[in-house]
């Protein structure tokens, strides 16, 4: 499988799996004409394969060399573990830490979980950046504790939202980048609905026998999808 690849399966993924279209109201209060939920491709089986491979390759791409990538939970968390797996399979092994909503109130009362060599050079990644703020939680948080954020990197920017100038304003001098953008994703989306193919939830590609997403004409996955 390319990263060229890898990218595109990814982009259909979220398309199909992760993108609604209807009355939405955010968690920031803001109305929306459409909902992504990246949970349901990042906890996907395939999908998290693919969110991996998209972040491992912007990484390298962007020759951040982090010890470690982590973020706020729980948007972050399936993101840090597909990475960290993948990396390592690599043998260029990426560590995982989480960065909690609040300290513990018990134990060692820490907010930082996984990974905690201070000093060390770490990726803040995200879900979904709207309004930018789980994101600037945990870079603040990762600052305070001790590590380097040389990167900031989000699966979906809502561009409407306005949440990029905050965002780099928090990260800097470190860039922020996301992978897709909420356009790219409805117009995927849309695409995909156009051209007939049926959301499909459950059952296997009659080809390989990975999660189908698409039950017209038959069941394929993204990879064998028509």
């Amino acid at each position: 499988m390319t990263n060229s690849s890898a990218r595109e399966q990814l982009l259909n993924l979220v398309a199909i799996q992760s993108f609604r279209l209807g009355s939405f109201t955010l968690s920031s209060g803001l109305k929306s004409d459409y909902y992504i939920d990246c949970r349901t491709t990042t906890l996907h089986a395939q999908g998290a394969e693919l969110t991996g491979r998209a972040f491992l390759e912007l990484i390298r791409q962007k020759e951040w060399s982090p010890q470690a990538i982590g973020g706020l939970t729980l948007g972050a968390d399936p993101i840090v573990s597909a990475v960290a797996v993948l990396s390592a399979q690599a043998k260029t092994p990426i560590h995982g830490f989480l960065v909690r909503k609040a300290e513990k109130v018990h134990g060692m009362g820490q907010r930082i979980e996984g990974f905690q060599e201070k000093g060390a050079r770490v990726v803040i990644v995200d879900d979904v950046c709207t309004t930018g703020n789980s994101t600037i939680q945990a870079i603040q948080a990762a600052r305070e504790y001790g590590f380097k954020v040389v990167g900031v990197a989000c699966l979906v920017e809502r561009e409407e939202a306005g949440g990029r100038p905050a965002v780099e304003q928090a990260a800097a001098p470190a860039p922020f980048i996301s992978i897709f953008t909420s356009s790219e994703i409805k117009i995927a989306h849309l695409k995909l609905k156009d051209s007939g193919q049926i959301f499909a939830y459950s059952g296997t590609c009659e080809m390989c026998g990975r999660p189908a997403v698409t039950n017209s004409p038959r069941l394929r996955c993204a990879v064998h999808r028509p």
